[in-house]
């Protein structure tokens, strides 16, 4: 987005056509701008429009609040949804921190939720236009805060009482997994956290890339694993968290609540019930927490599924009834499922070599019934488990 189209938007002039291209969003294309160009030229109304579309795609993210807030596309990817960066800034509330710099703030998600929050808040990022975006969404959420264009690895984060910081995972090829890649590097990631610091980064990090005395903290919202956060100093707590968000609220788990295994939580036979915990909980290496919940066991020791003999409901892992156990090779799982009269088949899988979509077309299932497969190892064994998910 040009920045002069941008500053535009923001000018009363602006807002009346952004209000107007509001309407018009869900209509087709060229129209849309046809009749946008019968009150602006072709570059404000391109840059309304853009701006419009954006906001509805950031519902997603950001609820009520998108409605007033302004987006760049790229902006709008990388952006921190906004329940997980509220928790962040509960966090830090917590902590009793009282300003904040984001260093590398892109359209200012986090600095939205840290300055909700109560903090006083700086953001710097290298574009302009981000800057810009950023300024605009404070503003129009009647939020303080100072945002200026600056190299992020230029500025002395120690005024501050908390450092942030979300490094862009991208290269000239597009997503990186290299932390030598990311900008600003690993290099800068590692001193930022010799201090009172918070570094967003991919859920996907290797635990032992984490720094000693860094808690690393996975966070799932709604059933998806969103990001991993390392706190630092005074900000680390335990080792390794997962974080649950859901619509009942926020649930937590650490790794002094993960047993090793064999010290009460053993492999054993599948129970009655099967738990599938969540992604968070999986990556940051705490089913173990899971199985201990549950009074139950692991499945198998390298694979995320937990099972019991009891039904229990928790935000950190989605139950399951065991109904029976099913034949594991292909013909025989077909003919198992014709004859229960199987149609509509959901199939969950962990620790096999199976992609469910290609596996129900060969299937060729035609019943009136519904039904759960959960294919996964057990004891090391190929084991298909018809299950009923529990309400």
């Amino acid at each position: 987005m040009d920045l002069d189209a941008f500053r535009w938007l923001l000018t009363d002039a602006g807002q009346r056509l952004l209000d107007r291209a509001g309407g018009l969003v869900d209509v087709d294309p060229l129209l849309a701008q046809t009749t946008l160009r019968r009150e602006a030229d072709a570059e404000h109304a391109a840059a309304a429009l853009t701006q419009a579309r954006l906001r509805v795609r950031a519902e997603a993210k950001f609820g009520d609040l998108a409605a007033r807030m302004y987006f760049t596309p790229d902006g709008l990817e990388q952006a921190t949804r906004l329940a997980v960066a509220t928790h962040r800034a509960a966090r830090l509330q917590a902590y009793a921190a009282r300003t904040l710099v984001d260093l590398g703030c892109g359209v200012g998600g986090d600095l939205v939720a840290a300055a909700r929050a109560g903090l006083t808040c700086a953001g710097v990022d290298l574009d302009p236009v981000r800057v810009a975006v950023a300024e605009a969404n404070l503003a129009a959420l009647d939020l303080p805060g100072a945002v200026v264009v600056a190299d992020a690895t230029t500025v002395d984060p120690f005024p501050f009482d908390v450092a942030f910081a979300d490094p862009a995972r991208r290269g000239a090829r597009g997503r990186t997994f290299d932390v030598d890649d990311w900008t600003p590097p690993w290099s800068f990631v590692e001193r930022l956290l010799r201090r009172d610091s918070c570094v967003k980064v991919a859920p996907g990090i290797p635990h032992d890339l984490v720094p000693a005395g860094v808690e690393a903290e996975w966070v799932s919202d709604r059933g998806e694993v969103k990001e991993a956060a390392l706190w630092s100093g005074g900000l680390a707590t335990t080792a390794r968290r997962a974080t649950v968000i859901g619509d009942g609220g926020l649930a937590t788990v650490t790794d002094e609540d993960a047993p090793a295994l064999g010290d009460g939580v053993d492999v054993r036979p599948v129970g009655q019930y099967l738990y599938e915990p969540d992604g968070a909980v999986v990556r940051a290496g705490l089913v173990t927490a899971v199985a201990a919940a549950v009074q139950g066991g692991l499945v198998d020791e390298h694979i995320a599924y937990v099972t019991g003999d009891a039904a229990h409901r928790s935000p950190l892992a989605r139950g399951y009834e065991v109904l029976e156990e099913l034949p594991y090779r292909e013909k025989a799982l077909r003919a198992a499922l014709r004859e229960r009269r199987i149609g509509t088949l959901t199939i969950k899988k962990r620790g096999v070599d199976v992609v469910p979509e290609q596996l129900r077309k060969r299937l060729s299932l035609g019943g009136d019934e519904e039904g759960t497969l959960v294919l996964t190892r057990v004891a090391g064994a190929g084991t298909a488990l018809l299950v009923r998910p529990l309400a």
